[in-house]
């Protein structure tokens, strides 16, 4: 009997698909365990050796649960709209549908050669029209909702509706827009639809509102914060500009206190909670109101909110900054500052908003003309511009308070604005930025004296009392912009009437799917992708409707007809991952959502998987999401993972050629260090376990076209050596390991095994392929003691004391690792225990067997080849977790070091339970004590029970 890893592998493969070994099932009498992977999405380029990482984790605590007797929902599918699918269909003109399904092809095809236990019959793809009809169904929920700040959570707009029509909106305690007008039941009942669908708008947790985005002019769309790196897209590295759109929002600042409070209920990573935290950026202190003084006689009255967190400052407040975006730049901006402000602002455009949170060096800004007034002393501040001041956070202008804030210290040193110092005793220093506790003001009789907490409360009383300011809570979180200007993602389940006002279609009519277009590219006038759709129209009568074009909807009868335009844009890549890990709960229904019976059997999230660069993207919007889902009764719980755990990353050892600036010479890395030479990457295949670089291999690469063909390679003792560097995978670095390969010359489990024995889970860690050939020695071992040339050898012979020790400390040591999730400290286990039971010539099938179960989550290939070789007909998947005997482990025998004037010269076995006295008895009379002693007599024999014998003499 051989280890034929390749056989083996194909046949549980097989076996596992043909016989749906994972397949969970809802309501069963088991309790359940959730074992979720974040939402892969299928690019181009398929696996490479890091991307298994975490889902090999979960794979084996899923295994684990399992073999406890749980039912384990171990789900898998795929995020498949996003821009690069898109981006591939305009260079090619090939469909996204037709790229990402082979995509997806390639990564199934992977995701199996590596074993994993996951459930396919619950596959969803967010591209699927029977996946986006209720991610569609969920933002109609959403359109169709208000929060209400008396019951803490978002109810029907309905409601509201009412509530207007009986009593106005006076009373109301909602999250909203800042400019809603107060008006009562007799004006809301006068107002026309369209005023009050206005109105409405104002309200919604979903709204259409003109909103500062990132635009990148390159990709035609409208690009989130994580999707620009450096100041440009990080799909093709495009310039991106601020710009105002108007577009969808999400208003996820409703929810901020909550998903504050939701993180001390969740057993998530606390880097990760403080991320969350930092995103969320709650802050306590005062909203306070400047009056703009009049400039000309024409000027319109303006006022400047600012919110501070230390209005006990406010009397060191020398300027204010306006974001550059900000809707009163404009309208007070002096006609001599005009040319200034407006160059200003045209720089900033370019700059993403990331970009200036970050850059805390550059001094840039413009000074508007304008003043405002101290609304204490009176006396005129100047007004200035300044791109650190970012639009959506806060009102979009700070009270700058040099003496108290380094940036605005650092702003007025650059424009040579005058400083005030109100911190007495205290030089106007960095050392004033730290020393908050000595805020003693000593320009304002109410303040002087005070520490800045009491002073704060007083300072905000005061304003109270002026009507310029109140305590105020505030929230770095924003509304989420929902819109994109792309072809590859949800629609929206909406249409613009004759007044270009937004309506929801009928639930009954989704999905509302992608149409087709001949262009993936905006239109000649500028319009989204799906402008160049040529039925996108929705018109209905009743119970009937379709999408037709635009001719056919204005000759149709208007009586009786409902529709428009449909929208043009589409939703985000987060739309489809908000949500999924509820859908893998009942991912065939037709009718629902889920049903209720399924959400309340699986709940939520027992165990989630993910890499840390998720932290507050996609796992904001679902926290949020869920949040809503639960208030609208349709989740019984209001965060979806109970735990969630960050894989680290495995890097590539990037591979690098050194060329001289200027010429095609390249140097081997020895020879480079005193040349002008720029490093180059190339692909780490060519590259031999002695760094040496195989030329004419890469010489004839095509890929490389002509780069390489009449280079001249200087070699240092006959080869050319390459540089080294650790760095993350990527194939633009050509240091990606293809795990098909990996599985292809040492199998699936020694892959399995070999990510796991790396290092701790949660780290950074380089990956070697040479190092892979440990674990497959490892499982070769491990096939000996089962099996040899002649066949099985293990027997029906009782275990021995020491062989049931060897398995039952494994048995111990491996449940406590994987509980901690300490799965590279399993691998060694693994490895001391086959070696001690080869030496102990172990073949009993009382240790032997449930060792196999030990190994199978790490190894489920060979656990079930030896385990069917064993006589078993069913899975090893289906067996008990063997159960960790302690007594086993107790020793009832010490081997005592018997010394002779401290120094040992042998051992000796004797029972722990052995009298003081009949040790020395023993000891005394045995043969090696005897020739030691010569017939002489000892002068004293120590014995320490339990330790050592020391005979003196």
């Amino acid at each position: 009997m051989t280890y034929n890893f390749n056989e083996i592998d194909a046949k549980w493969q097989k076996y596992w698909a043909e016989n749906q070994t994972f397949k969970a099932e809802n309501n069963c009498d088991k309790p359940k365990y959730y074992v979720l992977d974040m939402f892969p999405y299928p690019s181009g380029a398929g696996l490479h050796v890091g991307h298994p990482l975490g889902y090999i984790a979960s794979d084996i605590y899923a295994r684990y649960k399992r073999h406890q007797g749980f039912n384990v929902l171990h789900p898998q599918g795929y995020d498949s709209f996003g821009l690069p699918a898109e981006q591939y269909a305009i260079q090619t003109g090939q469909h996204p549908a037709i790229t990402t399904a082979e995509n997806i092809k390639t990564y199934r095809r992977q995701l199996d050669q590596i074993g994993f236990s996951f459930d396919w019959s619950r596959e969803v793809r967010t591209s699927d029209p029977s996946y986006y009809k209720w991610t569609q169904w969920i933002f109609i929920q959403l359109f169709n909702s208000w929060y209400n700040n008396d019951s803490n959570k978002a109810e029907d707009i309905s409601e509201l509706v009412k509530v207007f029509a009986s009593e106005g909106n006076a009373n109301v305690n909602a999250v909203c827009d800042a400019d809603v007008e107060v008006f009562s039941a007799e004006a809301w009942q006068n107002f026309s639809s369209e005023e009050q669908q206005k109105i409405l708008l104002q309200y919604r947790l979903t709204y259409l509102a003109e909103t500062e985005v990132n635009w990148c002019p390159a990709l035609g769309t409208v690009l989130a914060n994580d999707e620009i790196v450096n100041g440009v897209s990080e799909r093709g590295g495009h310039t991106v500009i601020r710009k105002k759109m108007t577009q969808w929002s999400m208003r996820i600042s409703a929810y901020a206190e909550r998903l504050l409070q939701g993180l001390e209920t969740i057993d998530w990573t606390d880097s990760l909670k403080e991320s969350q935290r930092n995103w969320i950026g709650k802050s306590v202190g005062a909203s306070v109101t400047f009056n703009v003084l009049p400039t000309t006689n024409n000027q319109k009255p303006a006022t400047i909110s600012v919110f501070t967190t230390r209005p006990d400052t406010i009397f060191g407040v020398s300027f204010m900054t306006l974001a550059p975006e900000h809707e009163l730049v404009s309208q007070i901006t002096t006609p001599e500052q005009k040319e200034e402000v407006e160059a200003y602002i045209l720089a900033t455009a370019k700059r993403s908003e990331r970009d200036r949170m970050a850059d805390v060096k550059t001094i840039s800004g413009a000074f508007t003309g304008a003043y405002a007034e101290h609304p204490f002393t009176k006396e005129p501040i100047p007004v200035w511009i300044g791109d650190y001041v970012l639009a959506g956070y806060g009102t979009g202008a700070v009270m700058s308070v040099p003496c108290g804030d380094q940036r605005d210290y650092d702003f007025a040193k650059h424009f040579n604005i005058p400083i005030l110092n109100i911190f007495e005793g205290v030089d106007i220093s960095e050392e004033a930025f730290s020393d908050k506790d000595k805020t003693v003001i000593a320009n304002s009789d109410f303040l002087n004296g005070m520490n800045y907490k009491k002073a704060t409360k007083r300072a905000i009383y005061e304003l109270e009392q002026l009507g310029v300011g109140e305590g105020k809570t505030n929230y770095r979180l924003r509304d989420a912009v929902f819109s994109r200007q792309r072809y590859w993602g949800e629609p929206f389940p909406v249409y613009y009437d004759e007044h270009g006002m937004p309506k929801m279609i009928d639930t009954k009519f989704l999905p509302i799917e992608l149409p087709e277009v001949e262009k993936y590219l905006p239109t000649e006038t500028g319009e989204p992708p799906l402008g160049n759709a040529l039925k996108w129209h929705w018109l209905q009568y009743g119970d009937e409707a379709k999408i037709v074009s635009k001719e056919e909807f204005e000759n149709s009868s208007p009586s009786g007809r409902l529709g428009g335009a449909l929208e043009l844009n589409t939703m985000p890549g987060w739309a489809g991952s908000s949500w999924y890990f509820n859908r893998y709960m009942d991912p065939t229904n037709i009718d629902e959502f889920a049903s209720q019976e399924a959400l309340n059997y699986w709940k939520d999230v027992d165990l989630y998987i993910g890499g840390s660069e998720h932290a507050t993207g996609h796992l904001l919007y679902s926290r949020f999401w869920q949040k809503f889902l639960f208030d609208k009764g349709v989740v019984p719980v209001d965060e979806f993972a109970k735990k969630l755990i960050n894989q680290g990353m495995i890097l590539g050892t990037s591979a690098f050629v050194y060329r001289e600036e200027g010429t095609n010479t390249y140097y081997s890395a020895g020879l480079a260090k005193d040349k002008n030479v720029q490093p180059i990457h190339v692909k780490v295949k060519y590259i031999n376990a002695s760094d040496e670089l195989d030329i004419e291999g890469l010489k004839n690469d095509s890929e490389f076209g002509e780069d390489y063909k009449d280079a001249e390679f200087i070699l240092e003792n006959g080869v050319y050596k390459v540089g080294r560097d650790v760095e993350k995978m990527s194939k633009s670095k050509y240091n990606v390991v293809n795990p098909d390969d990996i599985v292809a010359e040492y199998g699936a489990d020694s892959l399995r095994l070999y990510e796991m024995f790396l290092g701790p889970l949660e780290q950074y860690k380089p990956w070697n392929t040479a190092g892979i050939t440990g674990v497959h020695n490892f499982l070769k071992k491990l096939w000996k003691l089962y099996a040899d040339d002649n066949g099985l050898k293990v027997n029906d012979a009782p275990a021995t004391k020491d062989a049931l020790k060897t398995l039952h400390k494994t048995i111990k040591k491996v449940q406590e690792d994987i509980e901690n999730f300490s799965f590279n400290t399993s691998v060694s286990t693994f490895m001391i225990a086959v070696n001690e039971l080869s030496t102990q010539k172990c073949t009993s099938k009382a240790v032997l067997e449930p060792l196999l179960v030990l190994i199978s989550p790490y190894a489920p290939h060979i656990a079930e080849e030896l385990w069917s070789q064993l006589g078993h007909e069913t899975s090893i998947s289906t067996a008990a977790f063997p159960e960790f005997d302690a007594s086993h482990l107790v020793e009832s025998a010490k081997n005592y070091p018997i010394s002779f004037n401290g120094k040992m010269r042998f051992t000796l076995e004797l029972p722990l339970d052995m009298s003081k006295e009949d040790i020395e008895k023993t000891v005394m009379a045995h043969e090696k004590t005897q020739e030691q002693l010569q017939g002489r007599t000892p002068k004293k024999v120590i014995v320490v029970p339990g330790k050592i014998v020391n005979i003196v003499g």
